[in-house]
């Protein structure tokens, strides 16, 4: 006789907040690519690292399916996502994920910046003579 413990940890598990899963994406012409990520909240996301946010149209389209699941996904050239397995997530995701996102938006910002200097510097410099954009910062 099973006890509802039991019972419970007998369900399937179901794609979702915390799951780990392991997706099949198929196109249109039957090539598929595996994909693996833990579904986390969309401010945790980083897929590089594997952790895709729960917003993102893959997260939504798979939300609630369990393993052996095909689902339809209209993306570019997809055609079809197959659940392979969904299990609990076992990986935390870092602290730092914002501090890291936050660096590297920092970064592209001032490379942006930079560009534009550069880009000023010449369209100046071409026109009424030299311009230096670090002497522009300085005084």
């Amino acid at each position: 006789m099973l006890n509802e413990t039991s019972q419970a940890t007998d369900l399937p598990t179901r794609a979702g907040l915390g799951t780990h899963v392991q997706v099949e994406l198929v196109d249109e012409a039957g090539n598929s690519e595996h994909l693996t990520f833990d579904i986390v909240p969309d401010a945790q996301a980083d897929f590089a690292h594997g952790f895709l946010g729960i917003g993102t149209l893959l997260a939504q389209a798979i939300l609630g399916q369990t393993a052996g699941s095909a689902v339809s996904y209209r993306v570019g050239d997809m055609a079809q996502v197959r659940i392979l397995s969904v299990t609990l997530d076992v990986r935390a995701q870092s602290a730092d994920v914002e501090a890291r996102r936050e660096a590297v938006l920092r970064q592209a910002l001032a490379q942006s910046e930079q560009i534009s200097d550069m880009a000023f510097a010449l369209a100046v410099g071409s026109k009424w003579g030299d311009y230096d954009p670090g002497e522009a910062k300085e005084g």
